[in-house]
């Protein structure tokens, strides 16, 4: 079966489930992941020290495993963002978008002619080393298959979050939840009424155009309230934070069983 594209999973208001990658860019974090039931991953360039040369070697990883990647730059230069779509990178996120403007300038370049204003290259990675047919063709099909995700990360950004919706091109605003709550002057406090507000006005923008929505989340439990307040992109929990989870809950019990055998 093949794998849907980010493209189809941002347009169905089905839950997708996936996990975040900001430790872990090994042969085998695609399969890993698979197995373990992801359709999509957020790769993270932001915060994980991971480069280009790491990132393109996991789109294949994920690309070789049926796993959508969203690959998050660390910022809104052009470099960033069309380096990472000629490598292909399917999805791509930006981080503290604020408003319309700069969501139409992301998408100048990660999209080509008539749909923005990339450079072209064509036979390379992200068209799979393709050297025939119509150029024009060929562009179609490269917009055709780039995903845009808009972090809402910030006071400015929940205000222009229904611009940036009505944007053709703009696939899914995704709530980076620990930087708005700072932008909001209520740091960590994700049950504050300004906090609410905030994501009330997000969800509101998203059901208008019939875009996507999704955050990470540290557990089940935030992620079936979140899916219930309208959020279909429900990243689960971190590759490091899992792994941590998992050994130092075994580590405890093995520590107070064996001790107490003594």
């Amino acid at each position: 079966m093949a794998t849907p594209t980010l493209r189809s999973l941002a347009r169905s208001k089905k839950p997708k489930f996936g996990t975040f990658i900001v430790e872990f860019s090994t042969p085998g974090i695609g399969h890993l992941v698979k197995a373990s039931g992801c359709e999509f991953v957020l790769y993270d360039m932001e915060h994980s020290g991971f480069g280009f040369e790491t990132a393109k070697q996991a789109v294949r990883y994920f690309e070789a495993a049926g796993v959508a990647m969203i690959a998050r730059v660390p910022s809104k230069d052009y470099d960033q963002i069309a380096r990472i779509a000629d490598m292909g990178a399917e999805g791509i996120m930006l981080p503290m978008v604020n408003n319309a403007t700069e969501a139409r300038q992301i998408l100048d370049c990660l999209k080509y002619i008539p749909d923005g204003k990339r450079g072209v290259a064509l036979g390379v990675a992200h068209d799979n080393y393709t050297r025939t047919g119509v150029v024009a063709d060929r562009l179609k099909a490269a917009n055709k298959r780039t995903s845009l995700f808009c972090q809402i990360e910030t006071a400015e950004g929940v205000e222009n979050a229904d611009a940036m919706a009505a944007l053709d091109g703009v696939d899914c605003l995704w709530v980076g939840h620990f930087d708005l709550s700072c932008s909001l002057g209520i740091p960590g406090e994700f049950g504050h009424k300004k906090f609410t507000s905030a994501i009330d006005k997000v969800v509101k923008a998203t059901r208008r155009h019939g875009k996507a929505l999704g955050r990470l989340v540290p557990n089940v439990e935030t992620g079936i309230e979140y899916n219930k307040w309208g959020f279909d992109f429900i990243c689960y929990s971190g590759d490091a934070w899992l792994l941590q989870s998992a050994l130092s809950s075994g580590i405890d019990q093995l520590r107070k069983v064996c001790v107490a055998q003594k």
